[in-house]
């Protein structure tokens, strides 16, 4: 997936505007230059859009985990991924929202893609197990889309 569809996806399941996905970034202690967020939720044909790139992803899904869950000085942090891909995208919104398998799985059968505890936790894998299985475009879309009914309820 693009990360240009993943920061609007965000955007729209939170219900937030340009300058609170901002504020996230600033969280996350990355200084965003003004108007870059705005310019990477148009659309491609749109005069202004800009690509939205993995470290500036990074950021706004970091700023997310620490708006939801709050920060822990007490810990080291852990450097921002400067490449991502669907299944870090997926493993930070579970941190972020705090999600089980049980409400992963319950948000992709609402999406209408069930999935077992087996082809799930493959997801969550390190890269070289031989049990990984890389989170396409279509997982991560319908994910999303599950979660955006969850957080913002079935008008959405």
């Amino acid at each position: 997936m693009l990360n240009n569809d993943v920061l609007r996806s965000l955007r729209y399941l939170l219900d937030v505007s340009d300058a609170k996905l901002e504020d996230l970034c600033r969280l996350a202690d990355y200084p965003v230059e003004p108007g870059l967020i705005s310019a990477c939720l148009l659309h491609e044909d749109e005069p202004g859009y800009r690509s939205c790139n993995d470290v500036l992803l990074a950021h706004v899904l970091e700023g997310l985990v620490f708006h939801k869950r709050g920060k822990d000085d007490s810990r080291p942090r852990l450097p921002v991924e400067k490449r991502l891909t669907n299944n870090l995208i997926l493993k930070k919104l579970r941190v972020a929202f705090e999600l089980r398998d049980d409400d992963i799985q319950s948000i992709l059968q609402a999406a209408d893609l069930p999935m077992t505890k087996t082809e799930l936790s493959a997801l969550f894998r390190a890269p070289g197990h031989k049990h990984f299985r890389e989170c396409g475009d279509q997982i991560l879309r319908n994910f999303l889309r599950g979660l955006t009914l969850r957080e913002r309820g079935k008008g959405a």
